[in-house]
């Protein structure tokens, strides 16, 4: 693994990116960061050694690096799943090279269902912690000792301080945030009534298919992270209704302006 990404960030680095600050993945529907960037470079991720491909239609497969309030960001416009049939190997690797490239924190963010009856889609819920339910882990490979701690602790997954920052910020802009916990699946097929019931019965505040494999690897790497998911779906086992993927991205574009707030302001302060 070291050797790949060696030669994916020797690449990156010729096309131009030079000691970003922060990393910033980008979840479905919430691409409109990028257009607060001012850009220096960017690349197809199909042109990145070592890098998967995204082959979801509506995230864009695209590694970008530049300025945002006052920090070099280099942002991951779209994402890799478990449920394109990548490994947990595949999914964080990008995570890796941005952390050998320099990035010191690392911000996420995804679209989820609702667990919680009392969160309303359009909503944003700040990540407090979280439940893996996609059965495996990105750190369960020979030689994972040589890169960090085997056996990382995960007692305070998400960084005290950003999602502190994150919540005071959230109200001098008025903006309703959630704070719960994440549950991921591996997916792509939604959840069922009886599936909704069990993960509100074991704590899960949220739902989606992503997400905790990146927050493992930057817990790996002692990189902190924050994470916000934007609730596109009410998961109300008893009153369940099909899901169209087309509303659900159009609901994230909605409330994608008030988490570019939350992540523009928590940058300027770091």
């Amino acid at each position: 693994m070291t050797k790949y990404i060696k030669e994916a960030v020797d690449y990156l680095k010729d096309k131009g990116f030079d000691s970003p600050e922060i990393g910033i993945v980008l979840g479905t529907g919430l691409g409109k960061l990028v257009d607060e960037i001012e850009i220096i470079t960017s690349v197809s991720y199909n042109h990145i050694p070592n890098f998967p491909t995204a082959t979801v239609e509506f995230h864009q497969g695209k590694l970008i690096f530049g300025n945002l309030a006052g920090k070099k960001v280099m942002v991951m416009q779209g994402r890799f799943h478990l449920y394109e049939g990548y490994s947990t190997y595949d999914v964080t690797f990008p995570i890796r090279v941005m952390h050998q490239l320099g990035i010191s924190k690392l911000l996420v963010s995804n679209a989820a269902g609702a667990i919680n009856k009392k969160y309303k889609k359009g909503e944003i819920m700040l990540i407090d912690d979280h439940i893996n339910l996609q059965g495996g882990s990105p750190l369960a490979f020979k030689g994972v000792e040589e890169m960090g701690e085997r056996f990382v602790d995960m007692s305070a997954p998400y960084d005290a301080e950003m999602n502190q920052k994150i919540e005071e910020i959230a109200i001098k802009n008025n903006i309703n945030l959630q704070k719960g916990i994440y549950a991921s699946v591996l997916g792509p097929q939604l959840e069922t009534r009886a599936e909704y019931r069990y993960l509100g019965i074991i704590g899960a505040d949220a739902v989606g298919m992503s997400t905790i494999p990146e927050v493992i690897v930057a817990n790996h790497l002692n990189l902190p992270v924050a994470a916000v998911s934007v609730l596109t779906d009410e998961c109300d086992p008893d009153n369940l209704k099909p899901v169209n993927i087309q509303e659900i991205i159009e609901i994230a574009e909605k409330a994608e302006p008030d988490m570019i707030t939350l992540f523009r302001e928590l940058i300027e302060e770091l």
